[in-house]
């Protein structure tokens, strides 16, 4: 299984301040679908952050997100721990198939794979 990239994910209802705070120390917008803003680093385009007003399917905001090559065998395998999944797997209309689970922490974690 290979981590293609990790992204923190800022709840904020300052989507708009944030993107250009974060241009100020050279992240540009490499998405923006309206409740999700992320920004990235042009020479390192996996160094990212997003800033979320809410979720668009889930139950709440994640506070991380983690994409993968396979979240269908990282489903089985958080399945399988026990780790308590809050949202469920399921492909979304913006190209992704993911799913949230809560870590040890109590945090929730966004894991995804884009289709």
């Amino acid at each position: 299984m290979t981590v293609r990239r990790v992204v923190p994910n800022i709840r904020t209802e300052a989507a708009e301040e944030n993107r250009e705070f974060y241009g100020l120390l050279g992240f540009e917008e490499v998405m923006n679908q309206g409740w999700i803003v992320t920004v990235a680093s042009p020479s390192n385009p996996t160094a990212q952050v997003s800033f979320m007003t809410e979720d668009k399917t889930g139950p709440v905001v994640p506070d991380i997100s983690v994409e993968v090559d396979d979240v269908d065998a990282v489903f089985a395998a958080v399945r399988e721990s026990g780790a308590e999944i809050v949202h469920p797997l399921q492909d979304e209309e913006w190209g992704v198939r993911r799913f949230f689970v809560r870590d040890p922490n109590g945090r929730v974690v966004n894991v995804l794979s884009h289709r």
